[in-house]
């Protein structure tokens, strides 16, 4: 189930992005400082957007262990809605973050009315280049992201309604 983060939601969001073995394509985990920024950012997406990422909860005991959503990602200069996701680290390989991808793909196409949806992925990240791939979606281009005096390439991966 997807659910919006709220405040007092740190905790959950720590479990995955305090976690340097999720957050590697990131150069590492994410501080508390940060923890609390990206929660208030999703926040503020929620009303601004009507969107953003959620929290991602499990049906039969209500255990938080991600987040997948729509964002909006600038890629060279061009807007797209992108579809994000991350897990707990002992909740990998699962299919929790396809069947959870899937489901915003669909809310983005039947209630958003978008045409198109993509990922953004780093190229040392092929556990999220699956997530992309079994989402429906190819590798478009690859580009590069400058993040923490780094420049990283990406797969811009999409699909169409």
């Amino acid at each position: 189930m997807l659910r919006e983060w709220e405040l007092g939601d740190e905790k959950y969001l720590k479990s995955f992005l305090g976690d340097d073995r999720v957050m590697y394509a990131y150069e590492g985990a994410f501080s508390d400082e940060r923890i609390v920024s990206w929660l208030e950012w999703n926040i503020e997406s929620y009303k601004k957007n009507g969107y953003g990422l959620w929290a991602i909860e499990l049906k039969d005991d209500g255990k938080v262990i991600g987040e997948c959503g729509l964002t909006d990602q600038v890629v060279e200069g061009e807007i797209y809605k992108e579809i994000g996701y991350h897990l707990i680290f002992d909740e990998w390989h699962k299919g929790y973050a396809v069947e959870a991808a899937r489901a915003v793909k669909e809310y983005a196409f039947n209630e958003l009315k978008v045409r198109e949806v993509v990922s953004t992925v780093r190229n040392n990240n092929i556990a999220s280049m699956n997530v992309a791939i079994r989402n429906g979606m190819t590798a478009d281009r690859i580009f590069n992201k400058f993040y923490k005096g780094i420049d990283m390439p990406h797969f811009l991966f999409k699909v169409k309604k």
